[in-house]
């Protein structure tokens, strides 16, 4: 997926309803323009790695046009900030029938996620992209998204850092017009401030809850097929609960 250059080739699907860079929310740093792109290997492997790893402009010329960038019609799950990849790349290898998009903003993480798609070999079905999560429009048409997964989201846990927090109004707001109806959010999360922000802003939203989890790991995450996080390692190890959310879009 890259020119003799080494540039990326952009995929071209009929089907794709690619913003103009103009409209836009998000544009990574032109290569050209890292002080010392060499001094990050990550940033290099990022660019040359090839299929399941989409740049910025890859995975955005792919809007509107997933299920011909995995080549078949199924769900498409996407789970935002993938981290070191196990939970994505176990869900991508225990449900091969589904298509599972990874977001993730840090160039390590990206590669660190590749490198288990590939050791699992579930490439076929699954892709990682490095974009902002403020701007997902760039990446799905409304209606796109069949599932959402956001693993251990940053608490910002202190009331002057509220307006930081990811899952807040202005983003429920814009997913709920990329989820399908009746698409599913789901959320574990290890600090309580997650959970109550989430049940407080979806009050006049499309979004109903379909079930909560007070404990993951004594009474399992209320849906079925579930992928342990390394973060939910660790708190079980620690006797501390992590919690979890299924949403609803209605």
């Amino acid at each position: 997926m890259a020119t003799p250059t080494g540039k990326p080739t952009i995929p071209m699907h009929p089907q794709a309803q690619a913003l103009p860079d103009s409209e836009r929310g998000w544009k990574e740093i032109p290569y050209e323009e890292y002080i010392d792109p060499d001094h990050n290997p990550y940033l290099n492997l990022h660019r040359t790695w090839g299929r399941p790893v989409l740049t910025s402009e890859q995975a955005a010329a792919c809007r509107g046009a997933w299920q011909q960038e995995f080549g078949r019609k199924a769900p498409l799950n996407v789970e935002i900030g993938t981290g070191n990849g196990f939970f994505f790349s176990g869900m991508a290898e225990s449900h091969p029938a589904e298509n599972w998009l990874g977001i993730e903003i840090r160039f390590k993480r990206v590669i660190l996620t590749a490198k288990k798609l590939r050791a699992e070999a579930t490439e076929a079905n699954s892709r990682i992209c490095r974009y902002d999560a403020s701007a997902l429009s760039d990446l799905f048409l409304p209606g796109e998204i069949d599932t959402l997964y956001i693993n251990h989201p940053d608490p910002w846990d202190k009331e002057r850092w509220a307006k930081n927090r990811l899952l807040g109004p202005e983003f429920l707001d814009k997913i709920a017009v990329l989820m399908a109806p009746g698409a599913e959010l789901r959320i574990k999360t290890d600090h309580l401030v997650n959970v109550d922000a989430v049940l407080k802003h979806i009050d006049g939203r499309p979004f109903e809850l379909f079930a909560r989890c007070d404990d993951v790991n004594g009474e399992g995450a209320p849906w079925d097929g579930d992928i342990v996080t390394n973060y939910q390692r660790k708190f079980f190890e620690r006797g501390l609960p992590v919690y979890a959310l299924r949403l609803r879009r209605s």
